[in-house]
């Protein structure tokens, strides 16, 4: 076990830890007799959060040195690992069994823990969000005792999106399948005309997985469209034109190094090394940056991209992309696609901190008619009132809190403030 007592920062160093401690137990048993006896602890994952959602006024404990013990069911249909296991660790386990995930975020170096407590996601209108995956949890409860609940329990909608609220999660099961293949082709030069009204749907159809990149200019910068090949096949034919969009042969050159980003060349290969944005063998962008990412309801989706567009020129000073990435509707409680298929508008700024947040107050009311749910692990101006109203679960899942964690030893400020209402 170790123990740091300098203030760190977050991966972006956007945000400084206000905790009196960050512990770093390497097994379970440790964590749990941490939990017994702070009378405040979060969790904390890879850092990879904006805000302060994992931060509280306490201890926070990390779960990234306990053993990932990857653990595949013996009917192949899911796997079990600990919660702080970077995808990128996780899915080359699979890779090497035949088996896969359903998708991928866009860095594959997030925690399993952090990113499902949060609704992370990859892209795809058929694709639920990475927590969709999810189909147990065990949690450390504030007596240091484990509480497990699986898919199928009443709770279970509850719990999968906690945000840290119901205790620190040790171990994670995810549904897994047969391992599959795909290619990633880039697309240049997208018309705006083409994503006006239902054919935005259409748009995001085009592949398994599909991401629209734009800098507010004459048309959408790039399309990377990812695509699942059959089985039994060995590769498909895609056009050399989507919609006005020409395919490139060449990499993307605006996210990352090249050799940081997976093959976008048209060529085969595992599902790993397609789905995520970055390789898993790389390390990805260093994190001088700022993200916000707003969820509204894909068939409002055109809508609000235009309503954003009405800010272009605010925006283009102080941003590095704007990526758009579609997600299907799930039913958990606290989730930002709970409910409906959904548009993510992603902004990845400059580390401009001031002009950023002065611009987040007018983007966030050009949006407000399309109910935006911000990503929890992102920077936003949202109001707890706001929250209120757009999570319609949200009075459920305060009576959860309050029966799994009556004395608060798992709340913070950003939980308390924005969710709970206990400030």
């Amino acid at each position: 076990m170790t123990f740091t007592a300098e203030r760190e920062q977050n991966w972006a160093g956007t945000h400084v830890f206000g905790a009196s401690r960050i512990i770093n137990p390497t097994s379970v048993a440790e964590l749990r007799e941490i939990v017994a006896k702070e009378p405040r602890v979060r969790a904390l994952g890879t850092r990879h959060s904006f805000n302060d959602v994992a931060d509280g006024p306490g201890v926070l404990v990390s779960t990234t040195e306990i053993p990932a013990d990857i653990v595949i069911a013996d009917d192949r249909r899911s796997v079990t690992v600990g919660a702080g296991t970077r995808y990128a660790v996780v899915a080359t386990a699979l890779e090497a069994a035949g088996l896969a995930l359903h998708n991928m975020g866009s860095l594959p170096h997030i925690s399993v823990g952090g990113a499902t407590a949060t609704g992370t996601h990859g892209s795809g209108v058929g694709n639920g969000s990475l927590s969709t995956a999810v189909n147990a949890l065990e949690f450390v409860t504030a007596d240091g005792g484990l509480r497990t609940v699986r898919r199928g329990d009443p709770e279970f909608d509850g719990s999968v999106i906690h945000l840290g609220a119901l205790g620190v999660v040790t171990r994670v099961s995810l549904d897994v399948e047969p391992s599959y293949r795909v290619r990633q082709d880039v697309y240049l030069g997208l018309p705006w005309e083409a994503i006006e009204g239902a054919k935005l749907r259409e748009v995001m159809s085009l592949g398994y997985s599909v991401s629209l990149f734009t800098v507010y200019g004459d048309d959408i910068t790039q399309m990377w469209v990812k695509t699942r090949i059959p089985e039994g096949r060995d590769d498909v034919e895609v056009p050399d034109e989507y919609f006005g969009a020409k395919r490139s042969p060449r990499r993307a050159e605006f996210v990352g190094k090249d050799d940081n980003t997976t093959p976008m060349d048209g060529s085969v290969g595992p599902w790993q090394e397609r789905l995520p944005h970055f390789r898993i063998d790389r390390t990805p962008s260093n994190g001088d940056e700022i993200q916000t990412e707003y969820f509204v309801g894909l068939d409002d989706g055109a809508a609000a991209v235009a309503a954003v567009r009405t800010l272009a020129d605010r925006i283009q000073p102080h941003l590095l992309v704007t990526e758009l990435r579609t997600v299907k509707a799930d039913d958990f409680w606290m989730s930002e696609t709970q409910g409906r298929d959904t548009l993510c508008i992603h902004f990845t700024w400059a580390k401009h901190t001031d002009e950023v947040a002065a611009i987040l107050p007018d983007l966030e009311a050009v949006l407000a008619p399309f109910t935006p749910r911000p990503h929890w692990g992102k920077v936003s101006v949202v109001t707890p009132e706001q929250i209120a109203e757009r999570y319609p679960r949200l009075d459920d899942f305060r009576a959860l809190v309050a029966k799994y964690d009556p004395d608060g030893t798992f709340s913070g400020g950003y939980l308390d403030r924005l969710v709970l209402g206990r400030s």
